[in-house]
């Protein structure tokens, strides 16, 4: 059976706004450990290391030509994707979800059409500080992601206090249900058991959902047993063990249906698995060379080598955009309220 080894970067849990770690994501590679192995000694025919580790390898440039060609093999001759994503723009899309989303859903207004809502937070990455106030902006991120932590009235009440010391009126469409209204459906949906901040649930369905096109028939998956991956590894065990039928349109590229193919998923031993190490090569560079694209860092990987190697359907990201015609043009007639809902009430835990 095809197996598809997974490793995860920049994982902090409910914390989107992790200075050190800005960028999260994961790869899947469909290769065994056999080649995978043969790969490393022919790379890096030298390693003393115990196991391949891309941020241990990237520190030194010369190593950079021997990585390049490593990645370069394994997108030309192996199924694999890797999915990166901005973090503040994912805690901006889930303060759009829960902060304001339901205040339109009650009054029967998709909030989530043609990708609307991706728009919107994009706006409110990168305009939202002029428009709203650098700094009121700052404490209403940080309330919003302590007020889906903790959940208690006081938590609730400093988020939407942060709402009205922005200058909301500027984007009354995203800071008017908690400014203006302090929406209850708002409120309760920010206070909902369960609910969080942690995005390994999303960066879980943009891999199933290429892994389930590349593959033939039934697949399974292994990865690390890092803490991190705990996570990963519960959810992906859940959907499994999901038996409904459906099918949802994500994009122009992506869309998920259930049962899926995926049959079982273990946890190995990373010292043990090449496969796995390679998949810690791709992902670290990955989100190597999207902290340098933005300037956080400035070593490693030339980042137009990096991306160079891949095909469109190699890479997902899920970063701000203000190609807004675009962005609706990409999620036309997207299920993503559908979606949600499945979700909801299918994998909640």
């Amino acid at each position: 059976m095809e197996c598809f080894r997974i490793d995860e970067s920049g994982y902090t849990g409910f914390d989107l706004l992790n200075h050190d770690q800005p960028f999260q994501g994961a790869t899947a590679i469909a290769i065994d450990d056999n080649e995978a192995a043969r790969l490393i000694r022919e790379h890096f025919p030298k390693l003393q290391a115990p196991e391949l580790k891309y941020r241990a390898l990237s520190r030194r440039p010369g190593n950079h030509p021997r990585l390049l060609r490593l990645m370069g093999d394994i997108l030309s001759q192996y199924k694999c994707v890797t999915y990166v994503c901005d973090k503040r723009f994912m805690l901006l899309l889930k303060f759009l979800d829960y902060a304001v989303e339901p205040f339109y859903h009650e009054r029967g207004i998709d909030f989530y059409a043609d990708g609307q809502n991706y728009s919107l937070a994009s706006i409110l990455y990168y305009i939202g500080p002029q428009l709203l106030g650098r700094q009121p902006m700052v404490y209403l991120e940080k309330a919003f992601q302590d007020a889906m932590k903790l959940k208690t009235p006081s938590a609730i009440d400093n988020l939407v206090l942060g709402a009205r010391k922005t200058r909301w009126q500027e984007l009354p469409e995203a800071m008017g249900p908690l400014a203006h209204d302090a929406a209850p459906e708002c409120l309760e949906a920010i206070a909902t058991p369960g609910v969080t901040t942690d995005i390994a649930l999303e960066i879980v369905i943009a891999l199933i959902s290429r892994m389930e096109v590349m593959a033939e028939g039934p697949y399974r998956i292994e990865h690390d047993q890092s803490k991190n991956l705990l996570t990963y590894h519960d959810l992906l065990q859940r959907q499994i063990n999901h038996v409904g039928n459906a099918e949802f349109r994500q994009s122009q590229i992506a869309s998920i249906r259930f049962p899926l193919k995926l049959t079982s998923v273990i946890q190995v031993d990373s010292k043990s698995s090449p496969a796995v190490q390679i998949a810690d090569v791709m992902i670290g560079a990955a989100i190597e060379a999207a902290q340098r694209i933005t300037g956080r860092i400035s070593d490693g990987l030339e980042p137009g080598a990096v991306l160079g190697l891949y095909a469109d359907d190699q890479l997902i990201h899920m970063l701000p955009s203000l190609d807004i015609e675009g962005q609706l043009a990409f999620r036309k007639g997207t299920q993503a309220s559908a979606l949600i809902d499945y979700y909801a009430k299918n994998f909640s835990s």
